[in-house]
C-alpha cells in the first residue's frame, strides 16, 4: 500500500478504533437487524401539530426506504424540496415512524405518498409552520438482537446500569460514514481542493463526516485520559435538560457533571466554533495534529458543539427470542452507539441513514 493509500485510510470510520465506555463489561453479542421489524425507530416530536396553520403535517410509517426516499417521492408528486419539512433522518433499514410538512395546497400527496410500496401514513393534521430539522426531542427505539449469548440479559443489564450512571459517549456511528466507512475520506479530499463527484450537497455531508471522525478521535482521547465525566476550565459545557451552552468557569461544575446534569461540549470546527483554549485546547490540537489537519479546513461549514455524553432513558430489556432492548435518546444520538456497548460487537455496515 502507498504511503498515501495509507494515510487516507486512516480517516476509514472502523468501531474497533473508538472503544466503548464499558469495555471492561462483558457484552451480550449476537445480530440485529436480521428482519426490519427488529429495528423499530418512532420520533419524539418536540411539538404536535396543533390542527390548524398552514402546513400539512404526515405521520408517516416507512419500511426500508431512507427519509430522502420519502422526500423524492414527494418531490416526484410536484413538492419543492426547499418545501418538504423533517425534523430528522431515519434509517433506511428498519421500521420507523416520523412526521413530514408540505404547504396545505400541497395536502393531497399524503395518499399518492400512501401508495407506496413500504409506507403508510398513520395521522394527518395542520400547524403554522413548516417542520424543520431538529425539530424532536429524540427518537424511541426497540431492537432485537437475535443469537444472544446464555447470559445476555445479566450482561446487558450490568451494562445499562453502567451507562445511566455515567451517560452514553456521544459517538458518531457508521450511518455517518457511509456503507464502506470512507464518506471522511471523501471530505478530506474536498479540503485538499481535489474533486469529489456528488455536487455541493453530497460535498458538505463529507465534509460534515470529516468532522464527525475528528469529534470521535477527541472523544477518544478524553476516555484515554480519564476526561470523560470531568469538564476542564474555560471549555464549554452543554446542559442536558435544555441543551444551553456555557463557558465553564468553577471547578465545582464537575459535580454537575457527576451528577449527569452537564457534559463536556466538543467542537465540531467551522467558521463559526475555533480551537478551544486552555487544556481543552491542547487536547484539540493534540487531535488535529496527529490526523495533519486545522480547524480552518472547516470554515465551509458553520460548525457546532456537540455534548461528550448523552442520557439513556426509558430502558426496558426482555428475553425475547433473543434480547429485546427498548430506550430512548436526544436527538442527534446514534443507538448503534449503544448497541455496541451492550453487545460488545461492531453493530451496521453504515449503509443507512442517521438515527437522529
Amino acid at each position: 500500500m502507498s504511503r498515501l493509500l495509507a494515510e487516507l485510510e486512516g480517516f476509514r470510520f472502523r468501531w474497533s478504533d473508538f472503544p466503548p465506555l464499558t469495555h471492561d463489561l462483558p457484552g451480550t453479542g449476537g445480530v440485529v437487524r436480521v428482519a426490519l421489524e427488529d429495528f423499530v425507530v418512532r420520533e419524539v416530536p418536540l411539538y404536535l401539530p396543533s390542527g390548524q396553520g398552514s402546513h400539512s403535517y404526515a405521520l408517516v410509517e416507512k419500511r426500508g426506504l431512507s427519509t430522502r426516499d420519502l422526500v423524492v417521492a414527494l418531490m416526484r408528486l410536484g413538492v419543492a424540496e426547499a418545501e418538504i419539512g423533517v425534523a430528522g433522518l431515519k434509517d433506511k433499514h428498519a421500521l420507523t415512524e416520523q412526521w413530514l410538512s408540505v404547504p396545505n395546497r400541497y395536502a393531497r400527496v399524503w395518499e399518492e405518498l400512501g401508495k407506496l410500496d413500504g409506507v403508510r401514513v398513520l395521522e394527518t393534521s395542520r400547524h403554522s409552520n413548516k417542520l424543520g430539522i431538529g425539530h424532536l426531542l429524540g427518537n424511541r427505539f426497540t431492537v432485537r438482537i437475535r443469537q444472544t449469548n446464555p447470559t445476555a440479559l445479566s450482561h446487558a443489564q450490568a451494562v445499562v446500569a453502567e451507562l445511566q450512571a455515567r451517560g452514553v459517549p456521544n459517538y458518531f456511528g457508521p450511518q455517518r460514514f457511509g456503507r464502506f466507512g470512507s464518506n471522511a475520506i471523501d471530505g478530506l479530499r474536498l479540503i485538499r481542493g481535489e474533486f469529489v463527484p456528488g455536487g455541493h450537497r453530497l460535498g458538505l455531508f463529507f465534509i460534515s463526516a470529516l468532522q464527525s471522525l475528528l469529534f470521535n478521535h477527541l472523544l477518544r482521547l478524553r476516555l484515554k485520559r480519564g476526561l470523560y465525566d470531568r469538564v476542564l476550565a474555560r471549555e464549554r459545557a452543554k446542559r442536558h435538560d435544555s441543551g444551553g451552552l456555557f463557558v465553564v468557569e468553577d471547578a465545582l461544575e464537575s459535580e454537575r457533571v457527576k451528577r449527569l446534569e452537564i457534559s463536556a461540549a466538543l467542537p465540531l470546527y467551522g467558521k463559526k466554533v475555533k480551537l478551544s483554549s486552555g487544556e481543552a485546547g491542547g487536547l484539540e490540537q493534540e487531535v488535529l495534529d496527529s490526523l495533519g489537519l486545522r480547524w480552518l479546513d472547516f470554515v465551509r461549514r458553520r460548525g457546532a458543539y456537540r455534548s461528550s455524553r448523552v442520557l439513556l432513558r426509558e430502558v426496558e430489556l426482555a428475553q425475547d427470542d433473543g434480547l429485546r432492548v427498548s430506550f430512548m435518546l436526544p436527538k442527534g444520538a446514534f443507538a448503534t452507539s449503544v448497541l455496541r456497548e451492550i453487545m460488545k460487537a461492531d453493530v451496521d455496515s453504515g449503509d443507512s441513514d442517521d438515527d437522529e
